[in-house]
């Protein structure tokens, strides 16, 4: 991305090519950085990329995790989990900073002391020393970088101490070296054992408090007046997971800065905002009193009072309704409760689709929207066009450029040019011709890897996601199922090749998550190994899905599976990125798919199933009878009991508990009700696909349409409508004013929405 930012690159890989070097062998060499996992760390990024190439002064803080998730093996069609040693050879673009190290203190015991006035003092705690390592964000084609500040968790120099007259001490110091290291150790410990919760609960600390410290350190030394916080930063809470920066900032301004409870909570609430991305109960956090008290006992304090305030206005609002203040309280049933702690310490609560932040607003946090309605609002989630088209398509751009002209890469929302030329059969051709060539590079590396041999004329029909329950990749796998059962019966039956495609990690102890792997791999392992059925069907599983392999996936898929349980997706990125390569989706009315749908028109793309409004209508009845479906639906019983049948290449109890979660447990996420017009959905985009004109054309409409799930587009709107931010420097719009008014309307950058040639103030923000 450094070279496409530079501007560079084309330059670089031709110098290369002179010297018989292809610069994209040695792209590949390059380990993807182990510092995220899914669509919220990938989302992280790039918003980073947008506010850089939006010339605005942000930086992102994380932890610098030596493993990161994992790396994902397939043994014998299932999940195995390895470090992912991604620092093994270093990491070339960070920079230690050990001059801005900090300390971060757990446990120990809270006194009050008298000096002048009451003040907390918390002793006897384990120290630990936060190192930052920073990363440049470069901004695409100007000179705007960014950082992105990664803390390693390392020994304090004051606590590690080894004696040789005492071997007791060396242990103890081996030890706490040990424990301090671990915190930046692995991406997402194993929180089903209580060491593991305790250490899940440090990193949230360990990242809060230094980036805290390290945000202050950094306007203390331009001399700013911490009264004057809010004027100056804007601090976001990406989910609930930081949400321990509200207590740990109030904590820092009583504390270290000696202000009085008000004059904190009013700086605090100010200066955070926080964005919800689900609503999935485990996803919210809540922590045991026992372990946050234990583990950081001065905020637990602040957080006691900050309860006992709000539980005191609501009180004023609603005397004697106990159950809605108890329902509400950040402290309640012996838990802390993350998502309420961020609401109420933060001005600001965005959901990251128009459906989820509705369904935050009257369904999950409907008390809290009643009682704060001016802080929610809605930010659709964007993605970075420069990686998802400019680097993982370049042929794909180039023709968008050759067709609409350069200007869409700055402005996005200008591959609406496109809509005009939809129909055109040379630009068609031309977009079957990079559609092929991508198609043809993603079956010789799965070849490559696999051993698999794919029909470049089949329909590749891609699922890549985590897995999970709500996700629904049993739902297609069933479908799948299905598809077989079918050619088997019928081997002569007219059926346009197909080719399905998972990728994804199963989190170490969701075991359900690790069955549903395990039965794709059987399905893959039965069905291509089939002669009877020719090419007309194939499996694939691809090992260790991440970034790199989905820049060789995108650009090549012709149907983008999305299709969670209606009302469970907040809002789903990866759905952007497939159609800005051309993809057509098939997909629930869930999330962003919905905003999609709206945005290139019903007939261009494929929806089906229960909605998010029938869902929770089932939920909140008790769910419904799976057996229902089960007894009137041939193709389901059939499936379902080929689970459990021995028809399958596994052992038939592995799937035992899949089976009983469609049938004795309620079928949670609805894959049974949805079965059949998930079915007729794939018929349709069947039918689709054999109209080529017509396929075609819904291509260039879905990349037409992209420019407006742009993180260009996004990031704008949380700039100026939360954070309150302004461009940095004088931002050109080199553009003629109807332009610049369609580009406004559309949210696609900062200067649109700011008009013509803009000539700012000096910026609030630094």
């Amino acid at each position: 991305m450094y070279l496409i930012d530079l501007g560079i690159r084309d330059t670089v890989a031709a110098a290369l090519f002179d010297l018989g070097v292809d610069l994209g062998a040695i792209e590949d060499i390059e380990e993807d950085p182990g510092l995220g996992n899914g669509g919220l760390g990938r989302l992280a990024a790039c918003y980073l990329d947008s506010m850089a190439a939006e010339e605005l002064a942000g930086h992102g803080c994380g932890l610098r995790y030596r493993y990161g998730f994992f790396e994902q093996g397939i043994v014998r069609g299932r999940q195995i989990e390895v470090p992912d040693d991604w620092l093994k050879t270093g990491f070339i673009y960070e920079f230690r900073r050990p001059d801005e190290a900090v300390e971060v203190r757990f446990g120990g015991t809270v006194s009050l002391e008298l000096n002048g006035k009451l003040r907390y003092r918390l002793e006897n705690y384990e120290a630990v020393q936060a190192v930052p390592y920073d990363v440049p964000v470069t901004g695409y084609l100007s000179d705007t970088v960014n950082t992105l500040r990664l803390w390693s968790a390392e020994p304090s120099r004051t606590e590690f101490v080894c004696s040789a007259e005492n071997r007791n001490d060396c242990l103890k110091t081996i030890e706490y070296k040990n424990d301090v290291e671990t915190i930046t150790s692995v991406l997402y410990p194993d929180d089903s054992t209580h060491e593991g919760r305790v250490l899940r609960l440090k990193q949230h600390y360990f990242l809060t408090s230094a980036s805290l410290q390290g945000i202050l350190a950094g306007l203390g030394r331009r001399g700013i007046p911490i009264e004057n916080l809010p004027d100056h930063i804007a601090i976001h809470i990406n989910d609930t997971h930081p949400a321990l920066a509200i207590p740990e900032l109030m904590r820092l301004l009583l504390d270290e800065h000696g202000l009085g409870w008000d004059e904190a909570w009013r700086l605090t609430v100010a200066t955070l905002s926080y964005t919800n991305h689900t609503i999935l109960p485990e996803a919210l956090e809540k922590w045991p009193v026992d372990i946050f008290q234990g583990l950081l006992p001065r905020l637990y304090i602040i957080v006691n009072e900050i309860n006992e305030r709000f539980c005191c206005e609501l009180w004023q609002r609603y005397p004697g309704d106990w159950d809605r203040i108890r329902a509400m309280a950040v402290l309640a049933d012996g838990m802390v409760h993350m998502a309420h702690l961020a609401i109420v310490g933060s001005h600001s609560v965005n959901g990251v689709a128009q459906l989820h932040t509705h369904i935050l607003k009257e369904r999950v946090m409907n008390n809290f929207y009643r009682f704060y309605p001016d802080r929610f609002t809605n930010k659709t989630n964007g993605v970075t066009h420069r990686r998802w088209l400019i680097k993982a398509n370049p042929q794909l751009s180039d023709l968008i450029a050759d067709t609409v002209g350069p200007d869409w890469v700055r402005f996005p929302c200008d591959m609406l040019r496109l809509l005009p030329h939809a129909d055109d059969p040379s630009l068609q051709e031309r977009l079957a011709a990079v559609r092929r060539y991508h198609k043809g590079k993603l079956a010789a590396y799965i070849r490559d890897t696999t051993g698999i041999r794919l029909d470049l004329d089949a329909i590749f029909d891609t699922q890549v996601k985590r897995i999970h329950g709500y996700k629904r990749q049993t739902l297609n796998a069933l479908h799948i199922l299905h598809l077989y059962n079918r050619l088997k019966a019928d081997p002569g039956m007219e059926l346009t090749p197909r080719v399905f495609m998972f990728g994804g990690k199963a989190a170490p102890a969701y075991h359900q998550a690790k069955r549903t792997i395990r039965l794709i791999t059987a399905l893959a392992e039965l069905i291509n190994n089939d002669k009877t059925i020719g090419d007309k069907l194939k499996v694939v599983f691809l090992e260790n899905y991440n970034v790199s392999v989905a820049e060789l996936l995108m650009p090549a898929t012709d149907v983008s599976e999305q299709i969670p349980a209606a009302s469970r997706e907040a809002c789903g990125t990866s759905n952007m990125k497939f159609i800005m390569n051309g993809s057509v989706i098939i997909g629930t009315l869930d999330g962003g798919n919905i905003e999609i749908r709206k945005a290139v028109g019903e007939e261009n793309i494929v929806t089906f199933g229960l909605t998010a409004e029938e869902v929770l209508a089932y939920y909140e009845r008790g769910g419904y009878d799976p057996w229902d479906i089960y007894r009137g639906d041939e193709r389901v019983r059939t499936v379902l009991e080929q689970l459990v049948s021995g028809f399958l290449p596994a052992d038939p109890d592995e799937f035992r508990p899949l089976y009983d979660a469609f049938l004795h447990h309620g079928d949670q996420y609805f894959v049974l009700k949805d079965f059949a017009p998930y079915v007729a959905a794939q018929k349709e985009i069947e039918r689709l696909y054999r109209d080529r004109r017509r396929w075609l054309g819904m291509c260039l409409r879905n990349i037409a349409h992209s420019g407006k799930f742009s993180g260009d587009r996004t990031f704008t709107e949380y700039a100026i409508d939360i954070w309150k931010l302004r461009p940095a420097a004088p931002v050109r719009c080199y553009c003629s004013a109807d332009d610049a008014f369609a580009r406004a309307e559309n949210g696609c950058s900062l200067s649109a929405r700011f008009g013509m040639d803009i000539e700012t103030a000096p910026p609030q923000f630094n």
